[in-house]
């Protein structure tokens, strides 16, 4: 196991998101390290079952888990997505799919869901 806590965040690839995610793992989890598993975005993805997609964010989420330890799997969504250009209400129906794909893993860890507004603000919205 790698030294230091960890999170995994499955996030939006817009860097708009990874520092406003990353403070907020560490200030609610008290986390040293965030895992990054990006991809455009990802609650589209999870929700619609693109299978090949899905798969390669289960093995790299596995990995975070399993390498490093991991106990909190965060999910996020965000205003302005290029990847997912819905409105935060359609993608919060998404992200309710998602996280049921990702708990069918059997990961053994806390799976929530957090949204960054376009102040960047990070809220919990599923837990």
């Amino acid at each position: 196991m790698a030294e230091g806590k960890f999170a995994t965040a499955i996030n939006c690839m817009d860097g708009r998101t990874q520092i406003p995610v990353i403070n907020w793992f560490r200030e609610h989890y008290g986390i040293d390290y965030v895992d990054a598993v990006t991809e455009p975005g990802p609650v589209l993805h999870l929700a619609e079952g693109n299978g090949v997609l899905i798969e390669s964010i289960r093995g790299r989420v596995w990995i975070s888990v399993n390498g490093h330890g991991s106990n909190v799997v965060g999910v996020v969504a965000h205003d302005g997505c290029a990847g997912n250009p819905k409105p935060k209400d359609a993608q919060l129906v998404q992200m309710d799919r998602a996280i049921g794909e990702i708990k069918s893993w059997g990961l053994g860890v806390k799976i929530i869901g957090l949204y960054v507004n376009n102040n960047t603000d990070v809220e919990l919205v599923r837990e």
